[in-house]
């Protein structure tokens, strides 16, 4: 399985939401990371920031990262319709 780590804001953000929620996501992110390529259920951000590249939709949540060497690195978790917004 590949590793998954938050960062700092990406960890605020996820911890806000409701504990039903929050497992919801980490199941469904370690279902998506435990196949061959996690990068078959994810889609290319139409817009791309210098670090997020790659979303991955779950339910009316997204969870945008980056690819690194060993493992992703969350940068944003939300609720779809903030999640785009700064």
């Amino acid at each position: 399985m590949i590793k998954y780590d938050f960062t700092g804001f990406a960890e605020k953000e996820f911890l806000k939401l409701s504990p039903v929620v929050q497992k919801r996501i980490i199941k469904k992110l370690e279902f998506y990371l435990s196949q061959s390529d996690p990068l078959t259920f994810a889609k290319n951000i139409a817009t791309p920031t210098p670090q997020a590249t790659y979303r991955f939709r779950i339910g009316d949540y997204r969870v945008i990262f980056d690819r690194e060497e060993d493992g992703i690195l969350i940068l944003r978790v939300g609720h779809r319709r903030d999640i785009y917004r700064r």
